[in-house]
């Protein structure tokens, strides 16, 4: 092998990865490694788990704290993590922290699952491994002994609360169903080939992750109106579809994906689809910022918000 490929970029996705000629990513986001322990101000205890032995889908489970007192079964949240399809895990720092902070304000056990990655694995490798995960996590005899699997829910951030509605699509599907109660989208990543509202007013740096994200993770796609990206698109199935009866998306308003977000809550408000959907805007941020700043005051009434829609009443609102 030619030595000097290995530092030749053959294609770069900055700032969050390269790709060298001999085919090594490396990457600069969410690289770090958090052991599964037991957190000390929360009490919130975690441990990994191996899915798919063959190819490496795995995933972290946090228990709240339970006593003898409190050990009636509680919700169960699938939780999928964001970062372009490309980068990002489930055990780094970032999402290890958030999730024992959820669990901990909504007393829920969650599972937060590892798919793989593009471009090493293009898409839709992530869907196939999250359903994948979403089966073994609702048939484990271990977690049934924690987890009311009448409340189930699923959500994500960014690239994960794309997955998280494409897995909530499937789910309705009468061949294959999957019981879920609901699922929460944080900041969607949804894209089309058409700009609507506000995104053409964005500067041309705003609009490079949204505009190469998809075609990179997925270079087999149609393209920006593939109903996996576009669920608005004239070829994606009728959100009144979705598997579940409660959804909840959160926006921020200086989000380039902020409309789409907003077209999300007001399509599934006025199609058949029977559920309760809501949505939360939080002013004056942007992407994902409850990641890099959690413990910001905008961030913990984010976590309040979530928290409240996985406690709620299954039938609430429901006629």
């Amino acid at each position: 092998m030619d030595s000097s490929k290995s530092k030749e970029v053959n294609y770069e996705f900055l700032p969050f990865l390269q790709v060298y000629k001999d085919g090594r990513v490396e990457r600069f986001i969410g690289t770090d490694f958090i052991p599964p322990s037991i957190h000390p101000e929360t009490g919130v205890s975690s441990k990994d788990v191996i899915i798919v032995p063959e190819t490496g889908v795995s995933a972290r489970i946090y228990l709240p704290m339970i006593t003898s007192e409190t050990h009636e079964k509680r919700p169960l949240l699938i939780y999928i993590h964001g970062g372009c399809f490309c980068f990002g895990s489930a055990f780094s720092g970032t999402y290890h922290n958030y999730l024992n902070s959820l669990v901990a304000e909504a007393n829920v056990v969650a599972v937060s699952i590892e798919y793989r990655l593009a471009p090493e694995h293009h898409l839709p490798i992530a869907y196939e491994d999250s359903w994948a995960a979403i089966q073994w996590v609702l048939s484990d005899s271990w977690l049934q002994g924690y987890v009311d699997l009448e409340r189930v829910f699923l959500a994500g951030d960014s690239s994960g609360a794309n997955i998280v509605h494409n897995m909530a699509m499937r789910a309705g599907d009468v061949t294959n169903p999957v019981n879920l109660l609901g699922v929460a989208l944080i900041q969607p990543y949804f894209w089309g080939k058409e700009r609507i509202g506000s995104e053409g007013a964005f500067n041309a740096d705003k609009l490079i992750v949204p505009n190469k994200m998809w075609t990179f993770a997925y270079p087999s796609t149609i393209g920006y109106d593939d109903p996996l990206v576009n669920p608005f698109a004239a070829e994606a199935p009728s959100l009144s579809d979705l598997g579940c009866t409660h959804v909840l998306v959160f926006v921020t308003d200086q989000d380039v994906y902020r409309d789409r977000g907003w077209l999300y809550y007001e399509t599934l408000r006025k199609s058949n689809w029977r559920g309760v959907v809501q949505i939360m805007e939080t002013e004056g941020e942007d992407h994902v910022f409850h990641l890099f700043s959690p413990t910001s005051q905008k961030a913990l009434d984010m976590i309040k918000r979530l928290g409240s829609f996985l406690n709620q009443d299954k039938c609430a609102g429901i006629m």
